[in-house]
């Protein structure tokens, strides 16, 4: 198997199957670490089975043709925003489908990935340093998973500290990464406290204007019964919504 295919680079990098293509490739390293599970997508917290998707490859391409057109056309612009003179924001998006498994999560992981190669190969052009972490992933069930997990009566301090640093080391990431994916962000059983700390990373990252790319099953309308009606009309301002159509895939591919 050609060592390209453990590189994200594998698409634009013109050396990509020759006999620099191996593991020593400084590029190589720089994204994916010495071990294959570092370096820049290990920093971003993305799921290790979407670690090598694009928009290219992804495999909900095919179900979501009509999704996909936007999508296109949506990381065609990135390359632009490393540009010296860049001055167009990039928007954020809403992929919404009332069914689970319609190939949201698995889009907005091949987004958030399209953005890193882009930033990485235009801090190249400009000979700068890439940014350690210009994207990450947020799994918006799992970080309540350990909101609850240091909030219960009666748990451990072996299992509700960590269960603490791992939460709120999230939160500041997602407050200020250039690049997020807010995955499954339509939570319907939470406390307020939760809510309000999700509220403050949503309304950080409006107020700084850094693209975010959100999976729901609630559709964008109904956010204001999730937030509040203030945060919705921010959300709506600036996002584009895109609907997931069919059932779930989930088992099938």
């Amino acid at each position: 198997m050609s060592h390209a295919n453990n590189c994200i680079l594998r698409e634009p990098c013109k050396l990509a199957n020759s006999e620099t293509c191996n593991r020593r490739c400084p590029s190589y390293i720089t994204l994916h670490g010495y071990d294959g599970r570092g370096g820049r997508i290990g920093a971003a917290g993305v799921p290790s089975e979407y670690r090598m998707l694009t928009v290219k490859n992804s495999p909900a391409r095919a179900e979501q043709e009509r999704a996909y057109k936007i999508i296109d056309a949506y990381v065609s612009t990135f390359g632009r925003q490393f540009e010296d003179n860049a001055d167009e924001p990039v928007k954020s998006l809403y992929l919404y489908s009332e069914a689970p498994g319609t190939g949201k999560t698995t889009t907005a992981a091949a987004v958030l990935n399209e953005y890193l190669i882009a930033h990485y190969i235009g801090s190249l052009k400009r000979n700068r340093q890439a940014l350690e972490r210009p994207v990450y992933f947020l799994d918006v069930n799992a970080w309540q998973t350990d909101f609850n997990a240091f909030n219960r009566p009666r748990v451990p301090e072996e299992v509700a500290a960590p269960a603490g640093e791992r939460y709120y080391r999230a939160q500041r990431i997602a407050m200020s990464v250039p690049f997020l994916v807010a995955d499954d962000i339509g939570v319907r059983d939470a406390t307020d406290a939760f809510r309000a700390d999700l509220h403050a990373i949503i309304n950080g990252r409006v107020t700084a204007g850094l693209p975010t790319v959100f999976t729901s099953n609630v559709p964008l309308t109904e956010l204001d019964r999730v937030f509040d009606p203030r945060l919705y009309d921010r959300i709506r301002d600036l996002c584009v919504t895109i609907l997931f159509e069919g059932t779930s895939k989930r088992g099938m591919r």
